[in-house]
């Protein structure tokens, strides 16, 4: 029956869910687990988990090389949770804006033997929901009857895994002449993901000629550069200058990620600027967190273009993953065109780190 939901639609359910502070149902067909986020874990839900069995914590191989736990399944670390450690102790496993104070949490048991890949798929979701990327996990035995009975999402490890790989698509929902500074000639599109995350904009500028290169520019959005004038970072004036520069040879498409800090959303961006406040640089404040040096999704921003029309661009970018990224996807670069603006003496060490650890060529 079509009212039914999809599992598209129960993946954007247990989202929300996880950023309410609501367990899910995860499953594979030989093993179930109650999943929950440790960011939005309560005392009460943590006590009624207990009452179903012993408690495992799962985290990022990142953020468990912090912690000194061992790692025996590659990406996923699954830490034992003492019965004696209540909430504060998992949050501050998770959190690592305590570390320096404490920075002995151990020592840890990590589980080795049977399957991580209910673990695996609980921190890709609690990631997918912008949250810290750690979930506590008790098992189940009948997902089904367990889910119904409490009202609980259920997720199949099966036909979630490819959805949550691959870039959803983007259809078209509206577009609109919008007069800029940098432009009179702009017009905004909005492309809205069918599994219910951000939507994501294209500014168009001028008539591009769609059998051209176009000069094109990914952004992703920065909320403290863009909009706030930031001086930690380059991302306005790169913004700023891209539309220039479009604006100047008359036709050009900016397209306008709603990727806050390099994915990882913009609560746990301002978890990085306060890991930073402490010495971290950018890489390592993400990676303590549990979280790669760039969760992005450059995929977007080259579907978006094929919609449009667009096959061949000039890239307005100093990121080589980008370029790399569109190549992939079917966009031929024909050109980089470097985007040198906005250093400062606040970001300085900043561009420094883009440049030593992630290949940015400034």
């Amino acid at each position: 029956m079509s009212l039914m939901p999809t599992m598209i639609e129960l993946l954007a359910r247990a989202r929300v869910d996880l950023r309410m502070g609501l367990p899910v149902v995860l499953t594979d067909g030989s093993e179930t687990a109650l999943a929950i986020a440790v960011e939005t874990l309560t005392d009460a839900r943590l006590t009624d988990m207990r009452s179903l069995g012993a408690l495992s914590l799962a985290l990022t191989a990142r953020r468990a090389e912090t912690l000194k736990a061992r790692v025996y399944d590659e990406d996923t670390a699954r830490v034992e949770v003492p019965a004696s450690e209540g909430r504060n102790w998992i949050q501050a496993m998770a959190d690592p804006s305590g570390d320096l104070n404490t920075p002995m949490k151990g020592p840890l048991t990590s589980l080795r033997g049977g399957s991580a890949d209910l673990h695996r798929l609980a921190i890709a979701l609690a990631k997918s929901a912008r949250m810290l990327p750690a979930a506590v996990l008790v098992p189940l035995n009948d997902p089904a009857t367990f889910a119904a009975s409490h009202g609980l999402t259920l997720i199949s490890r099966t036909a979630a895994e490819p959805l949550l790989s691959k870039s959803s698509p983007l259809h078209p929902v509206a577009a609109a002449r919008l007069p800029m500074t940098a432009a009179e000639a702009g017009r905004l599109h909005i492309y809205r993901p069918e599994d219910g995350a951000e939507e994501h904009y294209a500014v168009e500028i001028g008539r591009p000629d769609r059998s051209k290169p176009v000069l094109a520019r990914l952004h992703s959005a920065c909320f403290t550069g863009d909009v706030l004038g930031s001086l930690k970072c380059d991302c306005g004036p790169q913004l700023h200058g891209a539309l220039a520069q479009m604006g100047a040879e008359g036709a050009g498409v900016l397209l306008y990620l709603n990727q806050e800090g390099r994915g990882i959303g913009l609560a746990n961006k301002m978890r990085a600027y306060s890991l930073q406040d402490q010495g971290f640089d950018t890489v390592e404040a993400n990676h303590r967190l549990g979280f790669e040096d760039d969760e992005r999704d450059f995929r977007l921003g080259a579907a978006i273009l094929m919609k449009m029309g667009f096959s061949k661009v000039r890239l307005l970018t100093n990121n080589p993953n980008k370029i790399a990224m569109m190549e992939k996807t079917g966009i031929q670069v024909a050109e980089r065109v470097p985007l040198k603006v906005g250093e400062n003496a606040h970001n300085q060490h900043y561009l420094a780190t883009k440049a030593r650890k992630s290949g940015h060529m400034l």
